[in-house]
């Protein structure tokens, strides 16, 4: 067998490509921040111990963890961080948790948070989502709009608190 098409080398793996950023303003709540200040200090660790392994002929996990520690320290370096206390509860903004009640009387609490600390099964939701966009800058008693692909759903504002930002 031919040897000219083998790459040989130092065993060393060619750093894995960046993830993804999203094009957005990064706006973070301050337990958002807190909580990619925290990510970055797990993935450090791990990195730390995926290198202290005795046997590390797999390197894939090591340039995992490298590239994921690029970039939440991308994300915390473009950080802008909003704190909701600060905000009027007079209108829907940023970090604010929203309660919205549909044409059935069912009612939701949501929380317009930043991208990296989005997460639907917590009902919380990235600025730039299409229910965020309907909901920012609605005050108390309107009604909008949220357009969904299964279809437009209208929805009362009940009401707008600070979120708890301790979770």
């Amino acid at each position: 067998m031919s040897r000219a098409f083998v790459k040989e080398g130092d065993g060393d793996l060619e750093p894995l490509p960046d993830l993804p950023l999203s094009p957005h303003p990064n706006y973070v709540t301050p337990r958002g921040f807190a909580a990619l200040q925290s990510r970055l200090r797990a993935l450090q660790t791990t990195l730390q111990a995926l290198k202290s392994r005795a046997e590390r002929l797999d390197k894939l996990p090591e340039a995992a963890a490298e590239r994921d520690i690029r970039y939440v320290e991308a994300r915390l370096r473009s950080a802008i961080v909003i704190d909701p206390a600060t905000h009027p509860l007079s209108e829907v903004a940023f970090g604010l948790a929203v309660t919205v009640a549909d044409e059935h009387g069912h009612t939701t609490t949501y929380e317009i948070t930043g991208e990296d600390e989005a997460d639907a099964t917590l009902c919380r939701i990235a600025p730039q989502s299409p229910l965020a966009r309907a909901l920012i800058g609605a005050q108390l008693g309107d009604v909008v709009l949220w357009r969904k692909p299964s279809g437009p759903i209208s929805l009362e504002i009940i009401g707008i608190a600070h979120a708890d930002q301790t979770a």
